[in-house]
């Protein structure tokens, strides 16, 4: 059964990676003659989340979510901007059909945790934003109600793991930079954060239940 969600998972998010320049383009500043990796990227991301979930409902509101989380961090690392344009739509359908995946497994109480996961990471960004508005921008705020709520539908693990799993690993490839660069300038120099929610997410899902489990336990 695992075998075949990462086959699907992977086939179905390397088509959805076609369709990642098209996204690309609503930002002409980040358009590039070619996307060599969009397909790559999302069919990978496609097979970490079906292993990881496993032929189940939100495979329905995931697999749309990876070729536009794909555009987004190409956007995001070629421009510094996290266009509304396309998270709030995206939010939009990422929360009509987690809806449907919850009807369709009997579990309203993921959704409800969803919405809370959703809301309480999209505060603190919100805080972390007004309090040093030139460490973040408002489009990392968007995004990460969006992931967020996909993250909180799956549990609580793969929220808190997620989330902070996106601050380690920018600060662990900020500190290597500056260490191959010999140059802690490089420690101060703004980088773009929406690739690193997108990795830190995909790692909450693929390990975040059983780090949290640990970490909770010992």
């Amino acid at each position: 059964m695992t075998l075949a969600a990462v086959l699907l998972s992977g086939t179905a998010c390397a088509a959805g990676g076609l369709a990642v320049p098209l996204l690309v383009a609503r930002v002409p500043a980040a358009v590039r003659p070619h996307e060599p990796y969009a397909v790559p990227l999302a069919a990978a991301a496609g097979a970490v989340i079906g292993a990881s979930v496993g032929a189940a409902w939100p495979l329905l509101y995931l697999l749309p979510l990876v070729p536009v989380g794909v555009a987004l961090g190409l956007i995001d690392a070629r421009t510094h901007l996290l266009p509304t344009a396309i998270i709030w739509p995206t939010f939009g359908g990422v929360l009509a059909l987690a809806t449907v995946s919850a009807l369709l497994d009997d579990d309203p109480d993921a959704l409800v945790r969803a919405g809370i996961g959703s809301a309480a990471v999209f505060l603190v960004f919100h805080a972390l934003w007004w309090i040093q508005p030139a460490g973040m921008g408002y489009g990392d705020v968007r995004l990460s109600a969006v992931l967020g709520f996909a993250l909180g539908y799956l549990g609580w693990g793969e929220l808190m793991i997620g989330i902070y799993g996106a601050f380690l690993v920018f600060a662990v490839s900020g500190f290597l930079l500056a260490l191959v660069r010999r140059d802690r300038q490089a420690l101060k120099a703004s980088y773009p954060f929406g690739p690193f929610l997108l990795v830190g997410a995909l790692a909450g899902i693929a390990v975040g239940a059983e780090t949290w489990s640990y970490l909770v336990s010992g």
